[in-house]
């Protein structure tokens, strides 16, 4: 399997990283325990470890503490720089301290610094480790390619690698109060089966996807988009250019938008409607058969 060369270094520099199983896994047994409880080395079976790397692995993983019961851990170890392009290779221990076999499938994980900056983040198919026995720590290496990493240079002790717990709960729809309040039910839960069927955004992605436009009979344009938020925090948006595009790609208007601390929560998206004035639309009789909104590419 890949990586477990760079598994030579005995000396550990990363922290360990620790939640309930319940907060990524579903269908957990209750633990038979109270007690703490010691992990054993776990190697991927498609590894084919020489004796002397398999020396360094039971070294390392038998250093760890133990864990409670039920819960899931990521015990760094230490990170190395890929010469060739950049990548950080941080390499680590999943610890599960459960009675029974997991898996895991995808997540976002981020590499963060003693005081808890996040260095690093991206989303890992953790099905790549395979099945994780009852009790045990597999070691991995994880790649954070340059595009995720936001620093120059990698930690070099009492770092950890962190689950982001916010990343696996589903993507869900977000009303402002006055939406909440003045949409009947049937028009929410049509928003809401709407934005499940948006294609999945990728971690840190923000993106705006319009689904409705009207021409009012003040002669402005009145376009409802969805903003779209695959961050882990709430982003906040104070100013927002934006065109508006009809069917041939016509630019049909073209606005900067102040708001009042717009806000769309993590993993979540909010409908909005940008009005834009007469004085502002630069094309008569749009075709709408198809429409988009973007924001403007700096010159």
């Amino acid at each position: 399997m890949k990586l477990f060369s760079f598994f030579k270094n005995a000396e550990k520099t990363g922290l360990d990283s620790t939640i309930g199983s319940e907060e990524i896994l579903d269908n957990v047994n209750d633990a038979a325990t109270t007690n703490e409880i010691e992990t054993t080395l776990s190697l991927h079976p498609e590894w084919n470890v020489p004796q002397e790397q398999e020396y360094v692995f039971r070294f390392l993983s038998n250093e760890l503490e133990p864990l409670q019961p039920n819960q899931i851990s990521l015990s760094g170890i230490d990170i190395d720089v890929e010469p060739a392009n950049g990548s950080w290779l941080v390499k680590a221990f999943f610890r599960s301290s459960l009675d029974q076999p997991i898996s895991v499938d995808s997540v976002e994980l981020m590499l963060l610094d003693e005081e808890g900056h996040t260095l690093a983040s991206d989303e890992f198919n953790l099905a790549e480790l395979g099945d994780i026995p009852a009790r045990s720590a597999r070691p991995w290496v994880f790649v954070f390619t340059k595009d995720n990493i936001f620093s120059e240079q990698p930690p070099t002790e009492n770092w950890k690698l962190a689950f982001n717990v916010q990343s696996m709960v589903p993507h869900k729809l977000e009303l402002e109060q006055a939406w909440e309040d003045g949409l009947p039910e049937e028009q929410k839960e049509a928003l809401a089966t709407v934005v499940a069927g948006l294609p999945k955004l990728k971690p840190r992605e923000v993106n705006i996807s319009g689904f409705q436009v009207k021409q009012q009979e003040d002669g402005s344009i009145a376009a409802s988009v969805f903003i779209r938020n695959g961050h882990s925090k709430q982003i906040n948006i104070e100013q927002l250019p934006l065109e508006l595009l009809d069917a041939t790609g016509d630019l049909i208007a073209r606005g900067s938008f102040t708001l009042d601390s717009l806000s769309v929560k993590a993993n979540t998206t909010k409908p909005w409607t940008f009005i834009y004035p007469k004085e502002m639309i630069q094309k008569e009789d749009p075709d709408f058969s198809r429409w988009t909104v973007r924001v403007p590419q700096q010159n």
